[in-house]
């Protein structure tokens, strides 16, 4: 099947690059001409575990195209994927103007029948509002798909390539022969395709991920109370996990959720809740002790030296919202490193992969580390902000030596 995917950030890369690894024909657009220019040679812009293999093969194999020029890309394409970013405002609700703006390029463009798939993440009600941006120019035939991604950061090409379910919303019966027959490599083993109306399919991705950030918020809150009582939370976590009716998985509490998906989902579910009259009092109360949980170590610091931090000195390890991701959207360690720099304390940190994102966008206002024992020359203070296997077993040995010469512990 030949294939369209408009923007190759984050979702759109790994749709693209799995969509190829399985036999289809694929160009990704993007208009950032640079970075099209690097994909084409093989260079991939994100880190993300097992993408390069598949990503340098299938270019490789001439399955895997870039280019900047939307209407050459959509002219032989079946199927177009919209894979481009829903930042959110400032009062949570999703811009929809980039997945909108292109709508209204595709209506001038095609020349037959299409299948337009919402890939990004979307408010309840956006595939009527792409229906009606294409169709202002369309002359032609056309069915909007909402598809929305269910991906990790870190397992992300697993998680395409193998699939719990695949969520697909259409009316059309044309529309859904194809998706169809587009996701049926990747459910081999039996897992679902599960078909249903447009705005069921967009409030599914909603729910899951707004689900997902309530329990990891509850769990963290029960770690709180843990402390004060001195009651282990890690015997509770597995107490409560082997319950069929819970499961085991996102009960590991930890300092807040982060990352592209959580935040932003949350956010533009309680807006459009708030549109139509309707409260998420859970759901905001989600939002407001995950807020306080990013400053937990923060406190911690605070409560244990004072609230003047000035000539103090921390390391930190840890700067992506989670680990095996450069990803730094709404991460934890962001909102520690502002806490601490305002009280005056100095901060030199460390990480795998995410170290050059965060100075780009905060730039000197932190010293960076080439690894994690040198980040902490002369610290007071060492702070884990994500939890990347190389901190798991650090050699306390090292640590030890250098703390009797150079560090203080």
């Amino acid at each position: 099947m030949k294939i369209a995917v408009v923007g190759t950030g984050y979702v759109g890369l790994v749709t693209g690059t799995c969509f190829a690894e399985t036999g289809n024909d694929v160009i990704c657009v993007d208009i950032d001409k640079d970075k099209v220019d690097k994909m084409r040679r093989g260079i991939v812009p994100i880190y993300e575990p097992h993408l390069d293999v598949l990503f340098e093969r299938n270019i490789k194999d001439n399955r895997l195209k870039f280019t900047t020029d939307l209407k050459s890309a959509v002219k032989e394409a079946q199927v177009i994927f919209l894979a481009l970013p829903t930042p959110p405002g400032e009062d949570g609700s999703a811009d929809l103007s980039y997945i909108l703006g292109v709508a209204e390029e595709l209506g001038e463009i095609i020349t037959d029948y299409k299948v337009i798939v919402d890939k990004s993440t979307v408010p309840v009600g956006t595939a009527e509002k792409v229906i009606k941006a294409v169709a202002k120019n369309a002359t032609v035939d056309f069915d909007i798909v909402s598809n929305p991604e269910f991906l990790r950061e870190g397992f992300a090409v697993d998680d395409f390539l193998k699939p719990d379910r695949v969520v697909i919303g259409t009316k059309s019966d044309k529309a859904r022969a194809v998706m169809n027959e587009l996701y049926k490599p990747f459910v081999r083993q039996g897992n679902p395709i599960i078909f249903m109306d447009e705005k069921s399919a967009e409030l599914t991705k909603y729910a899951a991920n707004s689900f997902l950030a309530t329990k990891i918020t509850f769990m963290n809150e029960i770690a709180n109370y843990c402390e004060l009582i001195g009651a282990d939370v890690d015997a509770v976590r597995r107490g409560m996990g082997t319950d069929t009716r819970i499961g085991n998985r996102f009960l590991f509490p930890g300092i807040g959720y982060g990352g592209s998906c959580f935040p932003k989902d949350v956010q533009a579910l309680v807006k459009s809740g708030k549109e139509v009259g309707f409260n998420f009092e859970i759901i905001d109360s989600v939002m407001d002790v995950n807020h306080k949980q990013k400053l937990t170590l923060a406190e911690k610091v605070k409560k244990y030296f004072g609230e003047d931090l000035k000539g103090l000195k921390i390391a930190l390890w840890g700067l992506a919202f989670k680990p095996d991701t450069d990803d730094i959207r709404e991460a934890p360690a962001l909102y520690i490193i502002d806490e601490l720099s305002e009280a005056g304390a100095e901060i030199c940190a460390f990480d795998p992969e995410a170290m050059e994102n965060v100075e780009n966008l905060i730039g000197d206002k932190i010293d960076y580390a080439s690894n994690q024992y040198e980040a902490l020359k002369g610290a007071d203070a060492l702070l884990i902000a994500t939890e990347w296997a190389v901190f798991r077993t650090p050699d306390f040995e090292l640590v030890s030596e250098k703390s009797e010469t150079e560090y203080n512990f």
